[in-house]
């Protein structure tokens, strides 16, 4: 998911008038601490600008963060044979969105909870699940482990008030809404022989070159126009395909580019009309009960234990001289500033923090941090003792998702016990309900993620999912709330023609260097020769196979240097 709707500020008032959270239920918020960035910005302020060091140390390589890019990159340098790196990320622990947590002992995502099974452009994260068991070679095709792919009944929607099998709207529809899902899949299959949208997308660009003419024509616009444009104005296809917008991009298909609708679908599997023969792959998605906190955590154990990896630090500086690279690096626990030296630096940072701490920031990092835009999300992870009564309907699902749903952004939940083994697992004990909000489309949504108390959260949430599960009330036991500020770019009309048209650092396929003596190509990396910038913030969207491929292309090129 991969974290808009109007009247954000007096909806979420009006549910809770008029249905009051239990008083028991206890939480708060957790996750991503909001304060620590903005408290060490006021301190530097006041100091006049710049913390003084209190000691010099120097390693070969710096990353400057530990979200999936800067693990990504890591994990990179380790297999180019260099271990003289440290990477360092601001909060207490990497992951960036797609860190876990856990609520009365059960283990749940704070951000990203799935990661689709990668299609032939991913190379980077096949590997990567190659090495960590997940795929194998038998009898000459790939295989995934079962245990990790979703299990069934995958996802439900709560439709004219009972559960139906699949996100799109069927029950119910008419002949009109059956063709326009028809039509609409005819569109997406005609443009992906048209044109070519991958995942990741820098592999679909020619970098430093414009886009192609179909592409142009779909980044100029918005999706909402293009679908105009075609004569899809089907109520139920629309809310569907402003639902996937905001589940991939966090905002909506008014605000998200043609382009950006297209290769939600393009990229992967296409769009398949309900009848529709396929042969079930756009279904296939990898899932643990912490979400992709499940693979950051593994990226991230090595460093750990090899001293590799410093949490609850902040980066404030990182410039570039004639023999290398200084970053200066606020530690929270300790209360200092330690600058470092070293001969690159992998600055997996988003745009708009790198163009702070990177002094002084080069052209183009400054235009990306004034162009792209970014969606605030917020992820409830809701403890509930025991199943909840179900409305009639389709069975228990892992995706969750209410049409129309009236909280702001609300995407549903997923349940983090969907994946337990054995005979009535789903059915069983207690579980976390992981509802999520994608904030983009909501005046002021930043702001109020940092002003409203969590009981405001808590309250409209609760009152959305009592309408499904009456019971919900009764059976939760702890609510705690993770806040994103700036959880995603978003992909608004314009975003890849200004990407794409950057310098970058390496042509594609057109330099080459060693690593542990095999020859490998250099992918498209923004930077100079010694600051390679790597985050899913250059492609425009945030997904994880986007931040990985970008932080492994970034990490290659500080091992392997000019």
């Amino acid at each position: 998911m991969s974290l808009t709707r109007r009247g954000f500020l007096a909806a979420p008032l009006v549910l809770s008038a008029c249905h009051q959270a239990p008083p028991e239920l206890q939480g708060g918020f957790t996750g991503i601490g909001m304060a620590r960035g903005h408290a060490l910005r006021e301190r530097t302020a006041r100091s006049g600008g710049q913390l003084a060091p209190s000691v010099v140390r120097r390693t070969q390589v710096v990353i400057a963060g530990g979200g999936v890019a800067g693990l990504a990159a890591a994990r990179a340098l380790r297999l180019a044979g260099v271990q003289d790196f440290q990477c360092f990320e601001l909060e207490d622990e990497a992951g960036g969105n797609s860190r876990a947590g856990s609520v009365g002992g059960i283990a749940c995502p704070l951000g990203a909870h799935y990661l689709p099974v990668p299609g032939e452009y991913a190379g980077e994260v096949q590997d990567l699940l190659e090495e960590l068991g997940l795929r194998q070679r038998v009898s000459g095709r790939w295989q995934y482990d079962e245990r990790y792919l979703c299990h069934s009944p995958q996802e439900r929607l709560y439709f004219q008030g009972h559960w139906q099998e699949g996100l799109l709207p069927v029950a119910g529809v008419g002949a009109a809404t059956q063709s326009a899902y028809r039509r609409f899949a005819q569109r997406v299959s005609e443009l992906s022989r048209a044109g070519r949208f991958t995942m990741p997308v820098l592999k679909s660009w020619v970098p430093g070159q414009p886009l192609a003419p179909l592409h142009q024509a779909l980044d100029a616009i918005s999706f909402d126009a293009w679908l105009a444009q075609e004569g899809l104005d089907d109520a139920y296809l629309r809310w569907y395909l402003d639902y996937c917008c905001r589940d991939d991009y966090g905002a909506g298909s008014a605000r998200v580019s043609a382009w950006a609708g297209i290769h939600c679908f393009a990229s992967r599997h296409g769009f398949s009309a309900p009848g529709e023969s396929d042969d079930g792959e756009h279904e296939a998605v990898l899932t643990w009960p912490e979400g992709n906190g499940w693979l950051t955590q593994r990226l991230a154990g090595p460093l750990n234990k090899a001293g590799q990896l410093r949490t609850g630090a902040s980066v404030l500086r990182i410039s570039e001289g004639r023999a290398g690279v200084e970053v200066d690096v606020y530690l929270h626990a300790s209360d200092r500033v330690e600058r470092w030296q070293a001969a690159r630096c992998v600055v997996a940072l988003p745009a708009f923090v790198a163009a702070r701490v990177v002094q002084p920031a080069p052209d183009f990092l400054a235009e990306a941090a004034r162009r792209l835009q970014w969606a605030p999300w917020l992820v409830a992870n809701i403890h509930i003792d025991a199943p909840l009564t179900d409305r009639v309907g389709a069975a228990p699902a892992w995706d969750n998702v209410l049409y129309a749903d009236p909280n702001p952004g609300g995407l549903g939940y997923v349940d983090a016990g969907h994946q337990r083994l054995g005979p009535g697992a789903l059915l069983a004990g207690p579980t976390v309900l992981s509802y999520y909000q994608a904030l983009g489309d909501v005046p002021g949504a930043r702001q109020a993620l940092a002003d409203r108390p969590w009981m405001h959260w808590r309250d409209a949430i609760l009152a959305t999912l009592a309408v499904p599960h009456p019971d919900l009330s009764s059976r939760a036991r702890r609510m705690e709330i993770t806040r994103y500020g700036h959880a995603m770019s978003i992909p608004v009309p314009g975003t890849q023609a200004f990407l794409s048209s950057l310098g970058w650092v390496r042509e594609a396929g057109g330099r080459h260097g060693r690593a542990n003596g095999e020859k490998v190509s250099f992918l498209p990396t923004p930077g100079t020769s010694r600051v390679m910038f790597a985050h899913a913030d250059w492609s425009g969207y945030s997904v994880f196979e986007e931040a990985f491929t970008r932080g492994h292309a970034a990490g290659l090129a500080a091992a392997l240097g000019d």
